[in-house]
């Protein structure tokens, strides 16, 4: 599989599956993807999908697909795996631009809970504490 320093959120699983004809392509899918370094594939042939693992920073299941597409092999175009297959790219595409923002320093607790305890609020009253308890 993929690295082991590699964060859990960058680990990728997903299945590619295929149009029923021709019946083979799941195999010589397998065959093809496992080639490429990085991704591990296990083939399904009887359920016509290969289950495709990844770093979502080496690798993307749409770059995946468009070279399994280019070399000649069809996926399954239903509308719900056309869904799926959406979705996952797009939560790829915005989990790879999110790597690229830097991280902002943020101020600890400790500052705000320091600066709420010098500032003027609404919270203060100048009454005596034993006066509190009679009113």
């Amino acid at each position: 599989m993929t690295s082991v320093h590699t964060p859990p959120e960058r680990q990728k699983t997903h299945d590619i599956v295929f149009h029923v004809l021709p019946t083979d392509q799941a195999v010589q899918a397998a065959r093809l993807l496992g080639r490429i370094p990085g991704v591990v594939v296990q083939p399904h042939e009887s359920e016509r999908r290969v289950t495709v693992h990844y770093d979502v920073l080496e690798h993307t299941l749409l770059e995946l697909e468009t070279w399994l597409q280019s070399g000649g092999f069809h996926l399954d175009g239903s509308i719900l795996q056309k869904i799926k297959r959406a979705l996952i790219h797009y939560t790829e595409d915005v989990q790879r631009d999110n790597t690229q923002i830097p991280e902002h320093p943020t101020k600890s607790r400790e500052v705000f809970v320091k600066a709420w305890e010098h500032h003027l609020h609404g919270d203060h009253d100048d009454t005596p504490e034993e006066l509190r308890r009679y009113l």
